[in-house]
């Protein structure tokens, strides 16, 4: 296993006969926006097993970020969890690497919340509503009309 600070590359030819476990930190989800900012990089817990020529990963994941509520617009920070990470391809006895960067981008994107919420109670934005002053009926206010 070797991680390259925004790869995570499996060496299939020095894997352990009977898999090896996996863990550390990769820098992998790179966005560019303004809504969703991951910061610090994938902590992952994996085992890595070889079947023969398939190469079968599973574990954990977890990215923290910085969201912004979509009732009230305001910044939290939030940590992304991926506890049935699984990934199995076979591998070609001339290229042993195996490069997970992509599926750990992946499973953290799409375990991302569509509707990302501050607290579940968010009351949302605070709607102020006032009425411009009108004092065409005042007049009609001090009209005695008993």
């Amino acid at each position: 296993m070797e991680d390259v600070g925004d790869r995570l590359v499996i060496d299939t030819a020095r894997l352990a006969r009977d898999g090896e476990r996996l863990e550390g930190e990769a820098d992998v989800v790179d966005l560019d926006e303004s809504l969703v900012r991951p910061f610090g990089g994938v902590r992952y817990s994996l085992e890595a097993r070889l079947y023969g020529d398939e190469l079968l990963v599973r574990g954990r994941l977890e990215q923290d970020f910085d969201l912004v509520c979509c009732r009230c617009g305001k910044d939290f920070d939030t940590t992304v969890k991926v506890e049935d990470f699984a990934f199995s391809t076979e591998v070609d006895p001339k290229n042993p690497d195996v490069d997970l960067s992509d599926e750990l981008r992946q499973s953290v994107l799409l375990a991302l919340p569509t509707y990302p919420l501050c607290d579940e109670n968010c009351p949302g934005v605070e709607m102020k509503v006032s009425a411009p002053a009108d004092d065409r009926w005042d007049a009609l206010d001090a009209l005695d009309v008993r």
